[in-house]
């Protein structure tokens, strides 16, 4: 699979996977770099790490220093992920691969890669919020990367396919813990590029408050990430969705804009449920939001014409392979699929009454075999994050975060 491919719901996890055993790093980060509104570390050891970056100020304060502290990176990022595009375009074109959404193949074909990436843009522009350029600019002007090229890439969400899981689990011991794996493939270059950028906006009641992103080098958009309101995001793409989805839609808020800006902005689950009920949206979504403070979980439904929103009594699809679990709601790789919401049921039954971040991480995500890319564990009770990223090309070791 590319990072970009499409789940096949018929897959199965393997019957022989076997446990995580590996020790969790818990050492604090080491810092290499200061520039003015930013501070670089590392965490890890040997080949093994990756980057946070804390950064303050304004969005375009923020997206300078973000730019100064990883310059380097941040082209050799970006460049990357542009060459991998060009590729899988060409592959998908020629049929090879099914990777894209058919409307924008069908643009790439009338007006070119660049221009079709500029029409998303454009009919997604007036649901963005403008700290988005803002600190886009600033990233370019820090890092030297073109402008344009970081805001073309920050549209792939919206039209490729892509498979993960999720799950928010809650009980007695005023406990609530999230997981959020992500199912790109590994074969691309995000993997070389893992890093946790820290925002502390300026504190002028219009910026929002501090959040973690996690992330690669340069990536401003949130697909996993963290806020100082101890709460938490989730998400799956969908694409094998039932008829209660209703349409997609190409004109609204991207959702890597609308996640971040649940962490930016909003203080409590009911905040980011009256932003995700009145958001213009877009694309077939599952979407997971926690609130460590109230010790709630919701998934969401989500596509252009609906939300839906999900706890442990109501949770759908309503299947015999997706059961449900008091005080735990889940979903294995996609809506419709069988094979791994049903294993994933198998281990959260399993341990129900002992879910904590360390049997998630030892026993469920590889048994389930999810999150091939990224693993990330909130314990939002404690405010800790556990996170695990795919083996880099220049890396030992096994090759799926889910194993690392």
């Amino acid at each position: 699979m590319t990072p970009f491919d499409s789940f096949h719901r018929d897959v199965m996890p393997s019957p022989t996977a076997t446990p995580n055993l590996s020790p969790i790093y818990t050492k604090d980060p080491v810092q290499i770099k200061v520039v003015k509104n930013g501070k670089l570390f590392t965490v890890g050891e040997g080949e093994d790490q990756f980057l946070i970056a804390h950064v303050w100020g304004t969005p375009y304060d923020m997206g300078f220093a973000h730019g100064q502290l990883v310059s380097d990176k941040a082209v050799r990022m970006m460049d990357a992920v542009w060459k991998y595009l060009e590729d899988q375009i060409v592959q998908a074109v020629n049929g090879t691969v099914d990777i894209f959404k058919p409307w924008f193949l069908r643009d790439v074909a009338n007006i070119g890669l660049d221009a079709a990436l500029d029409l998303e843009l454009d009919v997604t522009r007036e649901f963005t919020g403008k700290y988005f350029f803002e600190e886009a600019q600033g990233l370019a002007d820090g890092s030297g990367v073109d402008l344009k090229r970081i805001l073309r890439i920050h549209m792939i969400g919206e039209f490729t396919k892509g498979s993960c899981s999720m799950l928010g689990a809650w009980g007695t011991a005023n406990s609530l813990i999230q997981l959020r794996t992500l199912d790109w493939s590994v074969d691309g270059p995000f993997k070389d590029f893992p890093q946790v950028t820290v925002y502390h906006p300026i504190n002028d009641g219009k910026n929002g408050q501090d959040f973690a992103n996690f992330g690669w080098t340069g990536w401003i958009g949130s697909i996993t990430g963290m806020n100082s309101q101890r709460m938490a995001i989730s998400e799956i793409g969908v694409s094998f969705p039932d008829e209660t989805f209703g349409k997609e839609s190409r004109f609204g808020v991207p959702f890597t804009f609308i996640l971040r800006d649940i962490l930016q902005f909003d203080k409590t689950l009911d905040d980011a449920i009256n932003r995700l009920s009145n958001a213009k949206r877009t694309c077939d979504l599952i979407l997971g939001v926690g609130d460590g403070k109230s010790r709630q979980f919701r998934s969401v439904e989500y596509s252009g014409e609906v939300a839906y929103f999900f706890d442990d009594k109501n949770l759908r699809p309503d299947a015999y392979w997706h059961p449900k679990i008091d005080n735990v709601v889940y979903h294995g790789m996609d809506w419709n699929c069988p094979a791994y919401n049903d294993v994933m049921a198998r281990q959260l039954t399993k341990y129900h009454g002992n879910i904590t971040a360390e049997s998630i991480i030892r026993d469920v995500v590889p048994i389930v075999q999810t999150g091939d890319l990224l693993v990330s564990v909130y314990d939002l009770t404690n405010n800790f994050a556990y996170i695990a990223n795919a083996r880099a090309s220049f890396e030992g070791g096994a090759p799926f975060a889910y194993q690392r």
